[in-house]
């Protein structure tokens, strides 16, 4: 990983920033032999090993789930010591670690500007008091939200070809409650037909950047006065339109984005205020706020401890039949 993080680095001109993530669950995992209950023991260790490798010229390591002698792994990064670090916090519970990490929190759209504001804080008040890093890298004070997203003229043609968010959290719906079918023998979309007109995929429609100009920079500067640095539109699901999707981001580029750039300066200054301890942050009772906003009851990402304890029980209730 290390080695291929390095060349698209180079071939990019140090634009890459690394995504790290311990996975979620049966899906991803059992198919490499993976236990759930581990995943977190195993993604930690794969920070500790991988990191170093981007800047050490012989670097080796002998842990509990990886092993392996000195090596020299080229080519290095371009930028330098390496890419900045995020990780994916599709438990919302996960952005304090990421804070506590000194990595940058991936999350999904808060539910609410209330919701963002106490998660933001959080995540700054374990970065600049309870910094634990899990191996030597830069800080990267970031937060990222994914949101759904398509950008038309009037909010009428933007949720009308916005299906391809629908049909994303459908799918995420789908596998929590069913789980994935063997392959080929399910048909996602047109399981999605029947679903698409519920009050849950209305509800979903609500839930992301999805509207006329107007619309999406009125929801945009909610979360602005957050302290949510930055936003990625997810609107490439489903059958979503190469042409639409690019008439989407042309239309957002030319009537949204220039408003938040200008004032990009303002928001750096906040944060280095935080950083810096000029500005002090309360604590606003994040853990009261467990979803993010497309999630229901059917997608629910469970903490280590949890995962753990619902593994043990299942073992119990296999021994006892």
């Amino acid at each position: 990983m290390a080695e291929r993080v390095a060349t698209l680095d180079l071939l990019t001109a140090g634009r890459v920033e690394l995504g790290l993530g311990e996975g979620q669950g049966p899906v991803e995992l059992h198919p490499f032999g993976a236990r759930v209950r581990e995943k977190r023991e195993v993604w930690e260790e794969a920070v500790q090993a991988l990191v170093p490798a981007f800047t050490r010229t012989s670097w080796e390591w002998h842990g509990a789930h990886f092993d392996f002698p000195a090596r020299n792994v080229v080519p290095k990064p371009f930028q330098k010591p390496h890419p900045p670090l995020w990780v994916a916090c599709s438990n919302i519970q996960t952005i304090a670690n990421a804070g506590r990490w000194g990595m940058g929190a991936l999350g999904f759209q808060f539910v609410s500007a209330d919701a963002a504001r106490a998660w933001v804080n959080r995540y700054y008040i374990e970065l600049t008091t309870h910094q634990s890093k899990l191996a030597e890298y830069p800080t990267n004070p970031n937060i990222a939200m994914v949101s759904g997203f398509m950008c038309a003229d009037t909010d009428a043609e933007a949720l009308e070809k916005a299906a391809g968010w629908t049909f994303f959290v459908f799918c995420l719906s789908h596998y929590g409650r069913h789980g994935i079918p063997n392959p080929g023998a399910g048909n996602m979309w047109d399981a999605y037909q029947e679903w698409r007109h519920t009050d849950k995929a209305q509800e979903t429609l609500r839930s992301g950047l999805i509207g006329s100009p107007e619309t999406i920079r009125r929801r945009l500067r909610e979360f602005e006065a957050t302290g949510v640095d930055q936003v990625i539109l997810l609107n490439q699901a489903g059958r979503t339109t190469h042409a639409d999707i690019c008439r989407s981001l042309e239309l957002f580029a030319r009537e949204v984005m220039p408003e938040f750039h200008a004032r990009e300066p303002e928001h750096d200054r906040w944060k280095a205020d935080v950083l810096a301890g000029r500005v002090a942050l309360h604590d606003e009772d994040a853990d009261t706020y467990k979803l993010y906003a497309h999630q229901n009851e059917d997608i629910v990402r469970l903490t280590p401890e949890q995962l753990k304890a619902k593994m043990a029980a299942k073992e119990r209730e296999a021994g006892r039949t």
